[in-house]
């Protein structure tokens, strides 16, 4: 049996990206925003306004710095504007190897273990970042380690965190494939973000193999590349769909960046010009409404 033939009985193909996609939200929509890096409070409340000003609608907000660098009273405050707004609010895993004693993680080379776990204690301290961050009502986290995935999705169907929390796995894990898009699905993901600088018959593959959402960047800080593909955005949403289109990233200096009330807006204007892309090039596309029912609404 030829490679391609044996990946074929495995539901991975080669996939033309001219074919779009079929695949929809439960509301029926193609796509969804959410704006990444919106470390605190202040940031979210001024970008829940600029997106008032603008009239976008947002679905999703993340926090990229870490469930423990929050305040109990900042995480709930972050939970009653995502409420009041009817959005998602994803809240990343604290621990992490570049949090970590790690020295080799600081290294060119050794940067390649990304934001995953070392030991067994650090997957004990991320466990309980995440309990700490559900008991407080967030329904939505982000993770960095495949390992630590499968533990929570364990414990999800033990019951030991709510049904209803959504596991997004971040860029930062480094997986672009459609094997590993696959695995990740597997393993639990409710929406997988691939590496930033995949090519459309490369996101079309990613699709073709999994279900689940996936969350494509915009544009990206320099420290991860700098592109900025607003022109790309309907076709990515032709081929990919189910997609969250994270925006607003060009306006971070690098991943975890402290964004400010007035970045927030910046953010924002990024949203309202990548939807006027979406308007001009791909009118009949659909986006989910407010509140969606499917939503990772915290509680």
């Amino acid at each position: 049996m030829q490679s391609w033939e044996f990946l074929k009985t495995l539901g991975i193909n080669q996939v033309d990206r001219t074919v779009d996609s079929n695949l929809r939200f439960s509301d029926g929509a193609q796509y969804r925003f959410e704006v990444p890096g919106i470390q605190k409070p202040d940031a979210m409340a001024s970008l829940l306004d600029s997106s008032q000003e603008y009239d976008v609608i947002l679905h999703r907000v993340t926090q990229t710095k870490g469930i423990m660098l929050l305040t109990d009273s900042e995480i709930e405050e972050m939970i009653e504007m995502a409420k009041d707004a009817k959005i998602e609010l994803f809240l990343s895993v604290g621990p992490r190897a570049t949090y970590d004693t790690s020295a080799s993680s600081q290294t060119k080379e050794g940067a390649r273990i990304g934001y995953r776990l070392r030991g067994y204690e650090n997957l004990l301290y991320a466990i309980e970042d995440v309990k700490r961050a559900s008991e407080l009502g967030v329904r939505g986290i982000v993770v960095y380690d495949e390992g630590l995935l499968w533990v929570l999705g364990k414990m999800r169907e033990s019951n030991e965190l709510p049904e209803n929390i959504h596991f997004k796995v971040s860029a930062h894990t480094g997986h672009g494939n459609p094997a590993s898009a696959k695995l990740l699905e597997e393993l639990g993901a409710d929406s997988f973000n691939p590496v930033r600088d995949l090519q459309l018959n490369m996101m079309a593959a990613l699709r073709n193999a999994i279900n689940i959402p996936i969350d494509f960047h915009t544009e990206n800080p320099q420290s991860s590349g700098g592109f900025i593909r607003h022109y790309e955005v309907p076709n990515i949403i032709r081929v990919a769909a189910p997609v969250y289109l994270k925006t607003g990233g060009s306006i971070a200096q690098h991943h975890g960046y402290e964004t400010t009330p007035k970045e927030a807006n910046e953010r924002i204007k990024q949203v309202f010009l990548v939807k006027n892309m979406i308007e001009r090039y791909y009118p009949k596309a659909i986006s989910s409404k407010a509140g969606s029912k499917d939503l990772a609404i915290p509680e």
